[in-house]
């Protein structure tokens, strides 16, 4: 059975799935934006606590702790690169969040994920390209996960993510 993909706007804090993405920094410090929202939403002691024991996190990778007060289980902290101009590795290494989120809801078995949009923040990756990023990862990664949430944060992010699954050429 083929991955499906969603988009929805909303709070990805709400999202009832196996596992939510952070879009977090490297320190796993908790920060501004999704992370920060994820932080205080899930108990921001436990959680920073599960996030020091970690060490931190490489651009590109990602790594899981419980999901605390989330509804979902776990959350995959994913460490986008900041845009510089797109010659510098930017969507290899966003493609490699996008990967390593779903090898990581494998190990434990989930079949339900919910992404926000890794890197358009703070860190300046231009929304279109980073949702095209996302979107072709996301249909040529092989996983066990049945059901792929975008979670827009704005109408415009909707925009942006819904035109992506289209040009992708796959029902979502």
């Amino acid at each position: 059975m083929a991955l499906r993909l969603e988009v929805v706007l909303g709070d990805i804090t709400r999202e009832h799935v196996d596992v939510v993405v952070n879009a977090a920094n490297p320190r796993l410090a908790g920060g501004g934006g999704v992370d920060g929202a994820i932080h205080r939403a899930a108990g921001w002691a436990e959680l920073r606590a599960a996030c020091a024991a970690l060490g931190g996190c490489a651009v590109g990778d990602a790594k899981l702790t419980p999901g605390f007060r989330l509804p979902a289980r776990y959350i995959a902290h994913a460490v986008g690169p900041v845009y510089r101009d797109g010659r510098h590795g930017e969507p290899e290494l966003l493609a490699s969040c996008y990967r390593r989120c779903l090898q990581l809801a494998d190990e434990v078995g989930a079949t339900s994920i919910a992404f926000p949009a890794i890197s358009t923040g703070a860190y300046g990756y231009p929304p279109d390209a980073a949702a095209a990023v996302a979107v072709q990862t996301l249909r040529t990664t092989p996983t066990a996960v049945r059901l792929a949430r975008l979670v827009a944060f704005d109408d415009e992010a909707r925009r942006v993510l819904e035109a992506a699954v289209r040009l992708s050429g796959a029902p979502g």
